[in-house]
C-alpha cells in the first residue's frame, strides 16, 4: 500500500506544479463548496471542509477564492448544483481506477470519461471490489526528528492506526474512515504538520509497473488530471 500512496503522492505533486493553476483551483473549488453545502461553512466542526481548505492553502489557492467556493456551499453567492459521480475503469496492464467527479453535467463528464479510457486501450469495468475506502494520513519524516518512532507509533495505534507504513521519506497511517478525524486531531496536537489526510480508496493487491509502462500510464494520469471535472482518483499500481 506504502508503494501505491507514494506513487500517487509524487504524481499529485508533480501535477499541482506542472498542470494549470486554473484547473487546479477550480477542482479545489468545487470541492470546499460541495463540502460547506453538506455540512456548513465552519471549519472546526466540518472536518472535510478543513482538509480541503487546507489542501487549498498548500497549493497557494487565494483566500478570496476559497471564500468564494464556502459562499457558493453554503448558497450565500449563486453557484453551479455540483453532482458527485464515481466511476471504475481497467487501463493499460490491467490497472485499475476508482475515479471522483463533480459536475455540473452527468451526460458531459460520463462521454469524457468513456473516451478518455477508451484511447488509452481500457475500458469502463467494475473495480471496486479490489479497493478498501480508509483513512489515510502522509506525514514527511522531518516531522518526526523529536519523537521517539516506536513510542509514537503505539500512540498512533492507540489512537485508531490501523496499519502503519515507513518509506525512507515519510510514515503513511492507515485508518478506518471514522477514524481519520481523531488522527488527525492526534497529529494536530503533537504539533506534526501532515502532508495529507484524506479518506482514499485504497488498494487490496498493488501491481508493480515497469519503467516503460510508467511512463505510459503517465500519459493517461495526465490527461485525467487535466480534465477539470475529475476531481480525484485512486489507481492499484
Amino acid at each position: 500500500m506504502s508503494g501505491h500512496s507514494k506513487w500517487a503522492t509524487t504524481h499529485r505533486q508533480k501535477a499541482v506544479a506542472d498542470a494549470k493553476r486554473s484547473s487546479i483551483f477550480t477542482k479545489l473549488s468545487r470541492l470546499i463548496t460541495v463540502a460547506a453545502r453538506e455540512k456548513g461553512s465552519d471549519i472546526n466542526t466540518n472536518f472535510a471542509l478543513r482538509m480541503f481548505v487546507e489542501k487549498a492553502r498548500d497549493s497557494s489557492m487565494p483566500k478570496d477564492n476559497i471564500d468564494k467556493a464556502i459562499k457558493k456551499g453554503t448558497g450565500e453567492l449563486e453557484g453551479e448544483a455540483f453532482e458527485e459521480l464515481v466511476y471504475e475503469a481497467i487501463g493499460p496492464f490491467s490497472t485499475q481506477f476508482v475515479v471522483k467527479c463533480l459536475t455540473d453535467s452527468r451526460n458531459r463528464t460520463a462521454g469524457n470519461i468513456r473516451h478518455l479510457f477508451s484511447k488509452a486501450g481500457g475500458v469502463m469495468s467494475p473495480v471496486a471490489w479490489n479497493f478498501d475506502q480508509k483513512g489515510v494520513i502522509e506525514v514527511f519524516n522531518d516531522q518526526l526528528l523529536a519523537f521517539n518512532f516506536d513510542d509514537l507509533e503505539l500512540e498512533l495505534i492507540e489512537n485508531g492506526a490501523s496499519d502503519i507504513q515507513k518509506d525512507e521519506d515519510r510514515i503513511i497511517v492507515y485508518c478506518e474512515s471514522s477514524d481519520l478525524q481523531k488522527l488527525k486531531k492526534f497529529f494536530d496536537e503533537k504539533n506534526i504538520k501532515t502532508e495529507s489526510a484524506e479518506i482514499k480508496y485504497v488498494p487490496k493487491d498493488v501491481l508493480e509497473l515497469n519503467d516503460e509502462q510508467t511512463r505510459s500510464i503517465e500519459k493517461l494520469v495526465d490527461e485525467i488530471d487535466s480534465d477539470e471535472d475529475i476531481v480525484e482518483w485512486w489507481g492499484n499500481f
